[in-house]
């Protein structure tokens, strides 16, 4: 059964950085195309980034800058470096697979941008 478990979200003052972990089980990232979504509150699930599982990656042109998505495929994760953190970025954020083998959403984690 695949799982996807992110980690590392959490409250974080303005201007500072996070990185979240997206941890998959259950079959080998490498293999597949994943993605780093996030929901604000009120707002409607949107794309930050992706990767392919050759590694290159691509985002969303108001994502650009800020957010840097990666991949470990020996600790079988991927990651989403954020910086400059705004209150905009208070938002739950998910990880995706855009298959061919991973589908499945994680159950995400909540990150609070708060002075």
């Amino acid at each position: 059964q695949v799982q996807l478990v992110e980690s590392g979200g959490g409250l974080v003052q303005p201007g500072g950085s996070l990185r979240l972990s997206c941890s998959v089980s259950g079959t080998f990232v490498s293999t597949n195309a994943m993605a780093w979504y996030r929901q604000a509150p009120g707002k409607q699930r949107e794309f930050i980034a992706g990767i392919t599982g050759g590694g290159n990656a691509n985002y969303a042109d108001s994502m650009k800058g800020r957010f840097t998505i990666s991949r470990d495929n020996a600790q079988n994760t991927v990651y989403l470096q954020v910086n400059s953190l705004k209150s905009e970025d208070t938002a739950v954020y998910y990880c995706r697979g855009l298959g061919p083998h991973i589908t499945q959403w994680g159950q995400g984690t909540q990150v609070i941008v708060s002075s």
